[in-house]
């Protein structure tokens, strides 16, 4: 008996599903199968690998290239990358866009990193804004925010969010009476505007598949902020409390627009509040064994209960 009449036996009585039968049968077969996200990942680990090589040649080798060779070199990837862009790419709209090309949205995302690069090359050598230094991780978000609306790339919102996010934590640090160089109290407040702005221009009609991604990093963030007081012992209990809501928060609505992330994120992180708090409260380390044993296995039965059924909607 062959392996093809094997996998139909089994399928017939039920033993694998119409799912399984079918990605074992096209191996079984040789068929053709795509390779799509393996090439995604390899131009992605390229793009990031180039830029590092990079960063290294100009570490190391700028004192014998000079300022001029390397600013030329820089400027010339980086006008390139908007060159190809901008010619190659479809016209704006408030909606989805479909990238141009395969590599498109990774010669973007390369332009935006050489970007970056060169305008910190220019602070290390040239100090223009000196104490104001901050400011260029301003106007790279900026940059990169428009650039990710006008592609319609996710690569580069999510560099902007988290190039946004530097400027913002060094910006309200110099601002004691909102929370001095609080990490923390910087947090906070980014996420929650992130989450505000994200869902402004979803209603706005303006990208509003970028929705998710607002919301990725804005729960992240709240979420690590919130998390981080709990093993503080002098922390606010109303940290606790608004780690629960948000996590309550998170549940509910990832169970209503089938987002399966935002679920694991409101169990994880709000199970992982609950028990910095009552580890705090058991001496016995038999109870605290036993406390992990079992609340962690009642964890991971309800992820995989909820697992199943968005794989049911879905």
């Amino acid at each position: 008996m062959t392996i093809l009449e094997h996998l139909e036996r089994w399928h017939t009585t039920g033993a694998i599903s119409g799912a399984q039968y079918e990605a074992i049968a096209t191996l079984v077969r040789k068929d053709r199968f795509s390779l799509f996200v393996e090439l995604n990942t390899i131009l992605y680990l390229g793009v990031l690998a180039f830029v590092a090589g990079v960063g290294w040649t100009i570490e190391t080798h700028f004192a014998s290239l000079g300022d001029a060779l390397i600013l030329s070199a820089l400027t010339l990837i980086f006008g390139f990358s908007l060159h190809y862009c901008f010619s190659r790419g479809r016209r704006y709209s408030n909606g989805r866009v479909e990238a141009s090309g395969f590599a498109f949205d990774y010669v973007l995302y390369l332009g935006c990193l050489v970007f970056a690069i060169e305008l910190g090359y220019v602070e290390t050598q040239f100090h223009l804004l000196q104490s104001g230094w901050n400011n260029y991780l301003l106007l790279s978000a900026c940059v990169f925010f428009a650039l990710a609306y006008r592609f319609d790339n996710r690569f580069v919102l999510s560099l902007a969010l988290s190039t946004l996010a530097g400027w913002f934590s060094l910006r309200l640090s110099n601002f004691p009476e909102v929370g001095g160089p609080s990490l923390r109290a910087s947090a906070i407040v980014y996420g929650s505007l992130v989450a505000i702005a994200g869902t402004a221009l979803y209603r706005a009609g303006i990208k509003k598949h970028f929705l998710e991604a607002y919301l990725q990093v804005a729960a992240n963030v709240l979420f690590v902020a919130l998390l981080s007081a709990l093993f503080d012992r002098g922390a606010h209990p109303l940290y606790l409390l608004g780690l629960l809501g948000l996590a309550a928060v998170a549940i509910a609505l990832g169970v209503r627009f089938t987002r399966f992330a935002f679920v694991v994120y409101g169990v994880v992180y709000g199970y992982i509040g609950i028990s910095a708090r009552v580890m705090r409260e058991i001496d016995s380390f038999t109870a605290a064994l036993a406390y992990v044993a079992i609340s962690s296995t009642v964890m991971i039965v309800t992820l995989v209960v909820i697992a199943r059924r968005f794989g049911r909607e879905e």
